[in-house]
C-alpha cells in the first residue's frame, strides 16, 4: 500500500527554477578578482569591488552624483549636437550610431558639463562618459569642454575635468584632432587668469585626450589601476622592438615616474578634490 502519492505533471529543472527566481543584474562579476559581488554592495561602495578594491567604470551621471553636494541640474550645453561633416559610414552610418547611443544611454554626447558645489565650493565640472562611443572626443566634446573652460573663466570659478576616453573620434577625421589644440588653448587662457584646474584621469584615459587636456591640470589625479597612455602596449613594443614592464600604463606606475601628482581611491576622491581646491583658491 502506498502512503504517499506524487502529483503527476511536468517537472521543472532546479537550475531553470533558480534562473527564474534570481532577478537579472542582482550580481556582478569583478573583472579583477573574478569574485561575484552583490550589486547593492557594489553601489554602496561607489563602484569599487569590496573584495579586492578594483574600480569599476562609472557613467557620467553617477560620477556627478558622487562628486557634487547636490543635483546640479541639466547639462549646461545641452542641445549642442554633432553633425556628420564627412558623411561617414562604416558598419553603420555615423548619424545612426549617434542616435543609437543617445537613446540607449540617455546622454546627448560623450561629455556632460555642469555647474555645482563640491564641499561647498562652486565650480564647473566636465565629466566624460565612456559608454558613449568609448568616450571618443569629437567636435562636440571639444566644444562643450571649451565652453566649460570659458564659462569657468568668465565666472572666476575652479574647473575639474574627469576624463574617460579612447581618444579622438575617427568618424569626424581631422575635426576631432583639432579639439586637442582648441581645448588646450582655452586652458592656457584660463591658467593665465590664475584659476585652478584639476584633471581627474579614470579608466581608460588614452590617445588624444591623454595627450592634451587630461595632462594639463595644475594637479593631475588618477584613480587606482586606471589605464593611462597614448597608445596600446602591443603597438609600442612592435615600434621600439622591446618588451615593456608589466603595468607600465597603469596609474601607479605613472605616479612613480612623475607623470601624476596623486592616485586616489574613489571613496576619498571628493574630499581630496575639495582639499586641493581650498588650497589652490586661498
Amino acid at each position: 500500500m502506498s502512503w504517499f502519492r506524487r502529483k503527476k505533471g511536468p517537472r521543472r529543472r532546479s537550475s531553470e527554477t533558480a534562473r527564474r527566481q534570481v532577478p537579472e543584474g542582482l550580481w556582478v562579476k569583478c573583472e579583477s578578482c573574478k569574485e561575484i559581488v552583490y550589486s547593492r554592495d557594489l553601489d554602496q561602495a561607489k563602484g569599487v569591488c569590496p573584495k579586492c578594491g578594483f574600480h569599476f567604470r562609472v557613467d557620467a551621471p553617477t560620477r556627478i552624483q558622487l562628486l557634487l553636494d547636490e543635483d546640479p541640474g541639466p547639462d549646461l550645453f545641452a542641445g549642442v549636437l554633432p553633425a556628420d561633416p564627412l558623411g561617414w559610414t562604416d558598419t553603420r552610418p555615423y548619424q545612426e550610431r549617434l542616435r543609437s547611443h543617445q537613446e540607449r544611454f540617455g546622454v546627448e554626447e560623450a561629455v556632460v558639463v555642469v555647474e555645482g558645489r563640491l564641499e561647498g565650493q562652486r565650480l564647473i565640472l566636465a565629466v566624460m562618459d565612456f559608454r558613449f562611443m568609448g568616450g571618443s572626443m569629437g567636435s562636440v566634446v571639444g566644444e562643450k569642454i571649451t565652453r566649460g573652460v570659458e564659462l569657468a573663466l568668465k565666472r572666476h570659478l575652479p574647473l575639474i575635468v574627469v576624463s574617460a576616453s579612447g581618444g579622438a573620434r575617427m568618424q569626424e577625421g581631422v575635426l576631432s584632432l583639432m579639439q586637442m589644440a582648441k581645448i588646450s588653448a582655452a586652458l592656457r587662457r584660463y591658467r593665465d587668469a590664475g584659476l585652478p584646474y584639476l584633471s581627474v584621469l579614470t579608466d581608460p584615459t588614452t590617445a588624444g585626450v591623454m595627450a592634451s587636456f587630461a595632462m594639463l591640470g595644475d594637479l593631475n589625479i588618477a584613480e587606482p589601476g586606471a589605464l593611462i597612455g597614448f597608445t596600446g602596449q602591443r603597438v609600442i613594443e612592435q615600434t621600439i622592438g622591446e618588451k615593456l614592464p608589466e603595468g607600465f600604463q597603469r596609474s601607479e606606475f605613472l605616479l612613480e615616474k612623475g607623470f601624476l601628482d596623486l592616485v586616489v581611491h574613489r571613496g576619498q576622491l571628493k574630499s581630496t578634490l575639495g582639499r586641493c581646491l581650498r588650497h589652490l583658491t586661498t
